[in-house]
C-alpha cells in the first residue's frame, strides 16, 4: 500500500520509505512468490521514476491514475485490488505479509488466516490500527529501525546545487536518524 507507507514516512519522518530492504527482511530466508506495490499515479506522471525505481528492485507495480471528481474529491483506492491479489495468490503461498497500517484490510487477514496462512504486517506504529494488530500473527514496527526503512530526501536547497561538491553548509542538512 504505497500511498499509506509514503505518507506516513513524509508525515512523521519527513522521509521517503526503502521498500526495497522491506521486501528483502519481510522474505528473509523464504521463497519470495511476489512483491507487488500499489501506487497511485497523477496524469502529470511525475511519479514515474519512483515507479521505475521500484521496478529495478523486482517489485511489481501496479498503478491507479487519481481520479478527480466535479465535487473536488478525490479518490484513488487500492484497497479492493491488494485484496483480490492477495485471495488469488493463497494457494502458492504459505505466508502474506501485508506492508500497510490500514486497519480496513482486516476482513483480508481474517479471511487469509481462516485458510491456514500466516499473517504478517510490516508499517509504522504511528499510524497503525489498533484494531488490525489485534489481528495479524506478526508486526514489524519499521519505525524501530528508521536506519534501514527510511530513505532521506535533500532538502529544496541541497537539490539545486551540484552534489558532488563539498559545501560548508552541508554538515547542517544532515541528519541522523
Amino acid at each position: 500500500d504505497v500511498q499509506n507507507m509514503y505518507y506516513s514516512a513524509r508525515n512523521i519522518f519527513q522521509k521517503k520509505v526503502n521498500f526495497e530492504n522491506i521486501v528483502k527482511d519481510a522474505v528473509g530466508k523464504r521463497k519470495l512468490v511476489r512483491a507487488i506495490a500499489y501506487a497511485v499515479g497523477t496524469k502529470t506522471a511525475e511519479e514515474q521514476p519512483f515507479i521505475d525505481a521500484l521496478q529495478s528492485t523486482g517489485i511489481e507495480t501496479r498503478q491507479k491514475v487519481l481520479a478527480e471528481y466535479d465535487s473536488g474529491q478525490k479518490k484513488a483506492d487500492w484497497d479492493v485490488g491488494i485484496a483480490i491479489d492477495a485471495i488469488k495468490m493463497l494457494d502458492m503461498v504459505d505466508v502474506v505479509v501485508l506492508v500497510s497500517g490500514d486497519g480496513d484490510f482486516i476482513p483480508l487477514v481474517e479471511y487469509i488466516q481462516s485458510r491456514g496462512r500466516i499473517m504478517e504486517t510490516y508499517s509504522f506504529r504511528e499510524t497503525t490500527s489498533s484494531k488490525l494488530l489485534e489481528h495479524v500473527d506478526f508486526y514489524t514496527n519499521l519505525s524501530d529501525n528508521k536506519k534501514r526503512y527510511l530513505i532521506s530526501t535533500p532538502s529544496r536547497y541541497q537539490s539545486k546545487r551540484d552534489k558532488n561538491k563539498p559545501h560548508d553548509s552541508d554538515a547542517e542538512d544532515e541528519e541522523d536518524f
